[in-house]
């Protein structure tokens, strides 16, 4: 037999909801003015058989149309101050302004707030009417009171619509936030793979066109790294993906980007054609999930822009650990002189590619520069803050490591 960590919480009583919830209420109000009704039914006061037919059915039905108050909360409302004004015209006494109350307020907390102060105006001033021709039972006070209690309930229930209206504000930028998070996750996963593989591709097409004979072996090569590629693709994208999974799915197994991979997409780049060479300056340290996989995703992308468009022999990738933040740097020989490359052009870009780098950088409070070189080539630059996740400490000047190409920093 399972353990249930939390037993009490499926013990517990229920609360009614939906329309249930609205039935409890109505039911409620009713049973409250019924019982602080019946003295003025049957009280001192003598009164015909008509005005008690006339007067119960007012009473039920203005508490009954409570049912419907959420789905027709303005309608229910003036429903309500109808037959709430008509039974106390017939001079009897009792809490159904409960109902007129619960009313008003279920209009505010929808937001109809032109309603609820159509209804708060009409009670005030039929109120105020009846007290100014002289009625024994309503003085200016009471007028005075009625009316503060009343803006008080507008008042809650517009409380209660802004804070409803924040909520699902928050709600809707966070399912946005995470659209987003998820289309920068594929577009780097499958856009950096599928541009080794079209590298490759393409090269393995020029070689057996240039000379079918000798070819082969250079062909193969080709083909072997194109199937890496496809599958290393294919592990990423089902580990992307496992964010949509239901709930009752198992895990993804493929690991998640970070830096301790560098070495595969160094690999990966030099099947491509590029010499890369690896820099790690300051003393390493962990670093929080996030910002290991912005760095691995900031490092991923500038590669596969480098392989489709700068026209590079030769690429650097540095990672220096400062005492706050990471810097990224990737440097590349390239001429620039691509036409719609993220990392190739010396115009502002709006390729998705390179916006998605600066959007990964600010979201964890850095930035990321991009552009040509002094000296010629092109550096994509991104200042990533550790974050309070991490504990820092100080780091001393420390002369840089370099590292053979494919090998981990």
């Amino acid at each position: 037999m399972a353990f249930d960590p939390a037993p009490s919480r499926r013990r517990g009583p229920r609360l009614p909801h939906g329309r249930a919830a609205d039935l409890a209420l109505a039911g409620a109000v009713l049973t409250v003015v019924v019982l602080g009704s019946v003295q003025s039914f049957w009280g001192e006061h003598e009164r015909s058989g008509l005005v008690l037919v006339l007067a119960a059915p007012l009473l039920v039905m203005s508490c009954g149309v409570l049912y419907f108050r959420r789905r027709h909360p303005v309608a229910v409302g003036w429903t309500v101050l109808v037959l709430t004004g008509t039974y106390y015209s017939l001079h009897f006494d009792g809490p159904l302004m409960i109902a007129l109350i619960v009313a008003l307020y279920t209009v505010a907390a929808t937001g109809r707030m032109r309603a609820a102060v159509a209804l708060v105006s009409v009670v005030v001033f039929g109120v105020g009417t009846v007290s100014v021709l002289g009625s024994k039972d309503l003085t200016g006070i009471a007028v005075f009171l009625l009316s503060g209690w009343l803006v008080a309930v507008v008042a809650l229930g517009f409380v209660r619509y802004s804070r409803l209206a924040h909520a699902r504000e928050v709600e809707r930028r966070a399912a946005t936030e995470e659209r987003l998070r998820i289309a920068r996750e594929l577009h780097d996963v499958i856009g950096h793979h599928i541009s080794l593989i079209n590298v490759q591709a393409g090269a393995a097409l020029h070689r057996l066109r240039k000379d079918p004979s000798s070819a082969a072996a250079q062909s193969e090569e080709a083909l072997a790294a194109v199937k890496d590629s496809s599958k290393v693709a294919l592990r990423e994208l089902r580990a992307t993906l496992g964010v949509l999974r239901q709930a009752d799915e198992a895990a993804p197994l493929a690991p998640t980007g970070g830096l301790a991979r560098l070495a595969e997409l160094v690999r990966a780049a030099e099947r491509a054609g590029l010499a890369v060479r690896t820099q790690t300056e300051g003393a390493e340290r962990p670093l929080s999930t996030e910002v290991d996989l912005a760095a691995y995703r900031v490092t991923q992308e500038s590669l596969t822009n480098v392989a489709r468009h700068a026209h590079a022999t030769a690429v650097t990738v540095r990672l220096r650990y400062g005492d706050r933040d990471l810097l990224v740097e990737v440097e590349n020989d390239g001429n620039g002189t691509a036409a719609h490359g993220d990392t190739g052009t010396t115009a502002p870009s709006t390729g998705s590619g390179l916006r998605g780098m600066r959007e990964r950088a600010r979201a964890l409070g850095g930035e990321l520069t991009a552009g040509p070189r002094p000296g010629g080539g092109f550096a994509v630059q991104a200042r990533i803050p550790y974050g309070p996740c991490v504990p820092g400490r100080p780091d001393g000047p420390q002369a840089p490591r370099e590292n053979g190409a494919g090998r981990q920093p």
